[in-house]
């Protein structure tokens, strides 16, 4: 189980900085996702681990050894690490047994490897396949066992799922997670998809601007976001300002704050009395057709029905649209209907730097 760590690695092309000094530790054994928007850097970070680029500044390392760093550059034949591309690049004239052996030596054919990743990915009897037989999604399975075959150090995904449809992408993702967990692989997976990453890493590094903004577990990323912009980009987000005032408190501090969705509890409020940006989640805005002391009144404008929960948006007395999650409904709510709604748990804040009312 190999650990890979990042120190301050830049990388520009021309006087464009698609890394400006990232930092990012990768536990062995654990897969971490790289999630960030297109240009981001994201690319450029997976071809500088594995030696296909050259950085500028900082320092990549595995297990200590040095493969990146000012006047060291390791080629990528030595470094031991593989990328699985977005699609699998299959050899398409070689079995899908020839494949995953391709590069491996006749001791490590002989005791089986073969056949073991091959039943890590689910294609156990598959070997005498051929690429056009198979799925997309088998495809990129047995591009995944070709990658875990030589026990690398590392094992890159470069959006592999991204070709496949949604039903189908959800269930080799999760079969993919589970045979580099059972191989002991250590693994960086790059995403622009939010579900992806916090479905399937251990860790979630966001990354904006070529730098990472934030590494965190998916939990900490949804529900504790480094910023605005985080928490807008991962996952639906409901931002709403916050007026400057007397009585926000002071840096540390928990306390109710008057929103267009009612009195919000605010969590880690920062100091001072400025305009603040408020977090709320869809999933904490709730609905009643009763009577509620919170309660705001709103009006239903739009319900997108997805079976087992619904998007209810709604219209505040002020003008502002926000969205609810309601679960399991037993049916669409009625476009014009009035209905109460008040926030449930801990929001997040940050100051406004632009100003809130």
């Amino acid at each position: 189980m190999s650990t890979l760590r990042l120190r301050g690695v830049t990388r520009h092309y021309g006087p464009v900085a698609a890394l400006a000094g990232v930092d990012l530790t990768v536990p062995g054994g654990s897969l971490t996702a790289v999630l960030g928007p297109s240009g981001c850097g994201k690319t450029t970070l997976l071809r500088c681990v594995a030696g296909f680029e050259r950085i500028d500044a900082g320092e990549i390392t595995v297990d200590g050894r040095v493969f990146a760093g000012p006047a060291v550059h390791t080629p990528p034949q030595r470094r031991h690490i593989v990328i699985v591309p977005q699609e699998g690049a299959l050899f398409p004239h070689l079995s899908v047994r020839d494949n995953v052996a391709y590069g491996l030596s006749r001791a490590d054919r002989r005791r089986g490897r073969v056949e073991e990743v091959l039943r890590l990915v689910g294609l156990a009897g598959y070997g005498a396949r051929m690429p056009h037989q198979m799925s997309g999604g088998q495809q990129q399975r047995v591009a995944v066992a070709r990658a875990l075959a030589p026990r690398p150090s590392l094992v890159l995904l470069d959006e592999p799922f991204s070709a496949l449809d949604a039903g189908l992408r959800a269930e080799v993702r999760h079969d993919v997670r589970a045979a580099l967990r059972a191989d002991g692989a250590t693994g960086i997976l790059v995403t622009h998809d939010q579900g992806e990453a916090l479905s399937s890493a251990d860790r979630i590094a966001v990354m904006r601007e070529g730098v990472i903004v934030q590494d965190d577990s998916p939990t900490g990323v949804y529900h504790r976001p480094a910023d605005a912009w985080v928490a807008a980009f991962v996952g639906d987000a409901i931002v709403l300002p916050v007026p400057a005032g007397p009585g926000l408190g002071h840096g540390g501090d928990t306390a109710t704050v008057r929103t267009a969705l009612g009195p919000v509890t605010v969590a880690d409020l920062p100091a001072g009395h400025g305009p603040l940006t408020v977090l709320v989640r869809p999933e904490q805005v709730k609905i009643t057709t009763a009577p509620a002391p919170r309660a705001v009144i709103a009006t239903v404008t739009g319900d997108d029905f997805h079976g087992h929960d619904a998007l209810v948006t709604l219209k505040l007395p002020d003008g502002t649209h926000v969205t609810a999650r309601v679960p399991a409904p037993t049916g669409p709510m009625t476009t014009g209907t009035r209905v109460g709604v008040h926030v449930e748990g801990v929001a997040r804040a940050w100051p406004d730097r632009h100003g809130a009312g």
